[in-house]
């Protein structure tokens, strides 16, 4: 093993590795798995619900509700709310429960007050 080796492997932990151990990072990473995994999954079977609809209901997606307005081109512009809606409440989960963390670790990191 040559001394650079040696080096490498005696170097001490970096921030980065400081503040992935941490416990805080940890509930950080914890309160974010927390939202976007059902969210994500919510949102892809809601999806999945339209095209598969699309596909095999096509007599029930192409019902009039009124005028040239049907079924499907409602749960069609219903995908693009939903995603909004998505935004909406990830902003406001994250303004609660994810940056409060996050400022707190990056402050300690910093070492600057708050």
């Amino acid at each position: 093993m040559s001394e650079t080796d040696q080096d490498l492997g005696s170097e001490p932990e970096s921030d980065w590795e400081k503040v992935q151990a941490s416990p805080e990072f940890t509930e950080l990473r914890r309160r974010l798995r927390v939202f976007v995994f059902p969210v994500s999954a919510l949102f892809l079977l809601w999806y999945l619900l339209y095209v598969l609809l699309a596909d095999y209901a096509t007599e029930f997606m192409s019902t009039k509700l009124f005028g040239n307005i049907t079924v499907g081109l409602v749960f069609g512009l219903l995908q693009f709310v939903s995603t909004f809606v998505i935004t909406g409440l990830y902003v406001r989960y994250a303004n609660r429960k994810l940056d409060p963390l996050a400022d707190k670790i990056r402050h300690e990191v910093e070492g600057t007050e708050r």
